[in-house]
């Protein structure tokens, strides 16, 4: 029971930050009907600048109350990863709008491999460590198995992640549900053109939502780096992946259905490797994404397309 307790927390964590990145995914698919594939490396991007601005505030200008230096590290991180996305954005996929669908596929593709060796050329490919910051924690309760005791513990870490995430959820779904900024989104994933028409400004719609998603990875980077402490350029795609499954099987389109998919995906991942082998948790975590498709081919929350006609 302690054993299970313990993955439960680890796979809850996992999953948070999965489901941050996946609601980028979501958010970008409901409006404009697109997989923006390099979503996960505007992650990534986000765990460097984090990185690179951490160092610059306690290596160079020689902060040391942490609290003040994570602060100043998450609102930096998220103005810039926020640029890279809206220049991305401008640049890549707004003169593909129109054209035919595989033409924005292709280049979400080109831009994620753009990026992976962006980083790669600039920083390098070895691994950037990064010591814990945050240490400590609570211990639930402990127990004794056949092997020795167990101890399970909420670490302060893991503590932030979750209610981080919960915090986020909840403030995106009253951004999306009681501002004018919301309705013009929801109006827009309903009919860009008749949005267009009634006085939303669809350009500017689109924008924000991929400054949105990339301050939310922005903010996934970050917990990804002072959770394991270590990132290279290739988390992004890896974590793209991942997040991208979890907005298929929560139901792409619906932001309580990325969260959902997130947190699905992380306990799988994270059972799988407690309780059989680590190597095969991809293969589980994919191979439950095509039985839930089978049977809900919109996903868990998703609702089915209507074809206006």
């Amino acid at each position: 029971m302690e054993y299970f307790v313990q993955q439960l927390i680890n796979g809850l964590t996992l999953g948070s930050i999965y489901g941050l990145i996946a609601i980028g995914y979501t958010m970008v698919y409901g409006i404009i009907g697109m997989i923006n594939f390099a979503h996960g490396d505007i992650f990534m991007i986000g765990a460097f600048i984090a990185l690179a601005m951490f160092l610059i505030l306690t290596s160079v200008l020689g902060f040391a109350f942490l609290p003040v230096v994570l602060l100043i590290v998450l609102i930096v991180s998220m103005v810039f990863t926020s640029a890279w996305g809206w220049t991305v954005e401008r640049l890549a996929y707004r003169p593909l709008r129109g054209s035919f669908r595989l033409a924005p596929l292709i280049t979400a593709i080109g831009m994620s491999i753009l990026l992976q060796n962006f980083v790669r050329v600039s920083q390098g490919a070895r691994v950037k460590p990064l010591p814990p910051q945050i240490q400590g924690g609570v211990t639930l309760f402990e127990g004794n198995t056949e092997t020795g005791a167990i101890v399970v513990q909420l670490s302060y870490m893991q503590l932030i992640i979750i209610v981080t995430t919960v915090v986020l959820m909840a403030g995106f779904t009253l951004l999306i549900n009681k501002t004018a900024l919301g309705r013009a989104q929801r109006a827009c994933e309903q009919d860009r053109r008749m949005a267009a028409l009634l006085g939303v400004n669809v350009d500017r719609t689109i924008s924000l939502t991929f400054v949105m998603g990339a301050a939310l990875a922005a903010v996934a980077g970050l917990m990804f780096l002072l959770l394991y402490g270590v990132i290279d350029f290739y988390i992004g795609f890896l974590a793209g992946i991942k997040a991208f499954t979890a907005a298929v099987l929560g139901g792409i389109g619906s932001l309580p259905g990325a969260m959902l998919g997130g947190l699905l995906i992380g306990l799988i991942e994270v059972f799988w490797s407690g309780y059989f082998t680590v190597e095969y948790k991809d293969v589980a975590a994919f191979s439950i994404l095509a039985i839930v498709l089978i049977f809900l081919p919109s996903g868990l929350l998703g609702k089915p397309e209507v074809e206006k006609v």
